[in-house]
């Protein structure tokens, strides 16, 4: 028997969001890995299959989280291996913001096991319903919060900036698994470079269980410092300045018009 590989999302809010693939893959599996931290979702999970192994226990407070990662990697891959039809099953889509997922299917494709990954509901998806934002109305940008600190990112007020993982703000150690105020200090100087103080901005958290309320909380920049934030916790930060018109580009699309009503006339 062939082993093969498939990191399926779950979704956000439990049992909601789950599609019938994801779900069958869950029930017809061998053995499945569960990549989600909540007690009642992995319970839920085991409704579905017998065989459900947590990958919770290889996170711990210090620890680098590449070594977690890799952990995590070579559990799914040991059963790959051993020819079991392996599934992992993470929170929302397995490819947003999961290393697990990516490096354990190219890991399994390279040593020539069938391996897949099925698209699931993410954050991202219920912050642009929880919230009413529409990306394509004013534009939006988005970075995982550390790295925005840690690299001269290029990005536009006028747009929707949403920075993820906010809880980890300026962690280099990845071995942390929350940061304080004065690395969110940090975090608000630099944003005061194109922001002010007062421009108001979202705690945004998911509901992750059906009883669960969505947090949209609209502080100022200031408050940041000492805002209740965790892990899940994202910042989304609207737009500051009108779209500025693009003259240049407007002149010669407008000269382009003219000149096809012309032809069209002749």
């Amino acid at each position: 028997m062939t082993g093969s590989l498939a990191c399926v999302g779950i979704g956000m809010t439990l049992g909601a969001h789950i599609c019938p693939l994801s779900k069958s893959y869950i029930e017809q599996a061998d053995v499945v890995f569960s990549g989600v931290s909540h007690g009642i979702t992995e319970i839920w999970l085991q409704e579905m299959h017998p065989d459900v192994r947590s990958l919770q226990k290889y996170y711990q407070e210090g620890k680098n989280r590449q070594i977690t990662y890799n952990e995590m990697v070579d559990a799914m891959m040991t059963e790959v291996r051993a020819g079991k039809r392996v599934v992992g099953a993470f929170y929302g889509h397995p490819g947003v913001f999961a290393q697990a997922p990516h490096k354990s299917i190219a890991m399994a494709k390279a040593e020539g096991f069938p391996a897949r990954m099925v698209p699931g509901i993410s954050a991202e998806d219920c912050l642009i319903a929880d919230l009413g934002i529409d990306p394509g109305r004013f534009g939006c940008q988005q970075f995982e919060a550390s790295q925005f600190m840690f690299y001269k990112r290029q990005y536009d007020p006028s747009c929707y900036l949403i920075l993820w993982q906010i809880g980890l703000a300026g962690d280099k150690s990845l071995a942390k698994f929350s940061t304080g105020a004065a690395h969110r200090q940090v975090l608000v100087e630099l944003l005061t470079e194109k922001y002010s103080l007062d421009h108001q901005v979202i705690l945004y958290e998911a509901a992750v269980l059906p009883i669960d309320s969505v947090r949209e909380e609209w502080i100022s920049i200031s408050d940041l410092i000492d805002a209740d934030i965790h892990m899940h916790t994202t910042l989304v930060i609207p737009p500051s300045q009108k779209m500025k018109p693009n003259k240049k580009v407007l002149a010669r699309l407008a000269e382009i018009e003219k000149n096809l009503s012309a032809v069209t006339k002749q």
